[in-house]
């Protein structure tokens, strides 16, 4: 099943904001039912049916990884204690799904939380948030206080799974979505990535395993789990299933979240979910299917893309975080690139030398592209370093500081060299007249 998803299919109820984000209305929208018959089954069988469910991480950083198999990964429990993290730190420009849950609907993450913290063997579990998210933190710890004052979590809770869960407030960097990079911040360090293996199912936060997923990812497995697997494996496409928070942002006439099956086309979204693009679609210049850190694709890619991991890793760019970002005919997608390279370059934590040098040297050839002043050689030297850059870091910024330049250049390139031969005729045509007048 793929189109639009009708309303008893949604699992995000309260997605903006128009009830209580408080315990007495979640569980009137079906939060918490059932959970104490969830956790009478064994571990192993919730790991199965998350795994039959064919529920990917759909946190962008990980290309969708199996979360089923992921929790799966982690040891038998022994001596050492195991740990659950949700990465809330949702800092890449476009990315804004992750909030909504988070201050509107908090309280399926936390039923998702305990029933992933005894999946895997936790009794506790840690929320790392945004640190702009004050907001959103504040209405996170009030949804927690709330559970354990039902007792719905804590020692000797109702549902038989000791768990307690911490809200701890990130420090603004981006390098802290990476996962490892995550777990040091955690601990108290710099926000550096580490180098893998070990894993973190092996060597987690304070060096015991450790399972981390996205806000949204865990947010799901409640209505899944009451559900079923099946249902939720009904929709979508072929090992791109279920059901998916999307956003439109940048020039469409109506921005926001929605909740969508997987595989819906980009177009259908943007049309029936976001007002359209702004002018019309026959203005449509561009789209960034999944943040910043996504390659763009033209118009007439964008007839045809369809919002799932493998149709856009076909079109050579990517999911992400599926926070579509929509750029008209009068956007000016060079310099866009620049301040996308400039992010990268400010946020990048210095360890790896190819990122350390190279998103610098990226974002200061491309401010001479936006403005026309570079020579048209740099262009191919400009796509080498990138590919220098690309896989060749610790973490993901790499990766996600390159894309976007070569998803430019793939498609728009005689519109920068356009830009580069303008820029030379103005400056010969100024010469001229300076000469005359001399």
């Amino acid at each position: 099943m793929v189109g639009i998803l009708e309303d008893r299919d949604r699992i995000f109820t309260n997605l903006y904001g128009l009830h209580d984000f408080g315990l007495e209305g979640a569980q009137r929208r079906g939060a918490w039912n059932g959970v104490r018959e969830i956790l009478s089954q064994t571990p192993e069988w919730i790991c199965d049916q998350i795994k039959a469910s064919g529920l990917r991480g759909r946190g962008g950083g990980g290309g969708g990884f199996s979360t089923g198999l992921k929790w799966s990964l982690m040891p038998p429990p022994s001596g050492r204690p195991h740990y659950l993290v949700v990465n809330a730190d949702e800092s890449e420009p476009g990315a804004c799904k992750d909030r909504e849950i988070l201050r509107n609907d908090p309280h399926l993450l936390i039923e998702g939380c305990l029933i992933a913290g005894y999946a895997i063997g936790a009794h506790a579990g840690y929320i790392y948030i945004r640190g702009e998210y004050v907001f959103e933190r504040e209405r996170l710890e009030a949804a927690i206080r709330q559970a354990y004052e039902a007792r719905l979590i804590g020692k000797d809770n109702i549902h038989g799974w000791d768990f307690d869960l911490y809200v701890t407030h990130g420090g603004g960097a981006y390098i802290c979505g990476d996962e490892t990079a995550l777990m040091e911040s955690l601990e108290g360090k710099k926000g550096q990535p580490r180098l893998k293996p070990p894993f973190p199912a092996g060597a987690g936060i304070w060096g015991a395993p450790t399972t981390i997923n996205n806000v949204e990812t865990i947010a799901v497995v409640g209505n899944i789990l009451r559900r079923g697997a099946q249902w939720f494996a009904g929709f979508g496409r072929p090992n791109n299933v279920g059901v998916k928070l999307m956003a439109g942002s940048g020039h469409v006439n109506r921005p926001g979240v929605v909740e969508e099956t997987m595989g819906a086309p980009m177009r259908t979204l943007i049309d029936a979910h976001f007002g359209g693009v702004r002018g019309g679609w026959g203005n449509l210049k561009a789209v960034m299917p999944g943040g910043v850190s996504m390659a763009m694709i033209p118009a007439d890619m964008a007839e045809e893309a369809v919002m799932d991991y493998d149709a856009l890793r076909a079109m050579r760019s990517g999911l992400g975080t599926a926070t579509m970002i929509v750029f008209d005919q009068e956007a000016d997608l060079v310099a866009a690139v620049a301040r996308i390279a400039r992010f990268f370059k400010h946020e990048s934590c210095g360890q790896c030398t190819p990122c350390r040098e190279g998103t610098g040297w990226m974002w200061r050839v491309m401010e001479r592209m936006a403005t026309g002043e570079a020579e048209m050689a740099e262009i191919d030297l400009l796509l080498d370093v990138a590919s220098q850059v690309e896989g060749h870091t610790i973490c993901g910024l790499g990766d996600a500081a390159a894309w976007p330049i070569q998803g430019l250049f793939r498609h728009f390139r005689p519109e920068v060299e356009a830009r580069i031969l303008r820029y030379r005729a103005r400056r010969t045509q100024v010469q001229g007249a300076s000469l005359v007048a001399a």
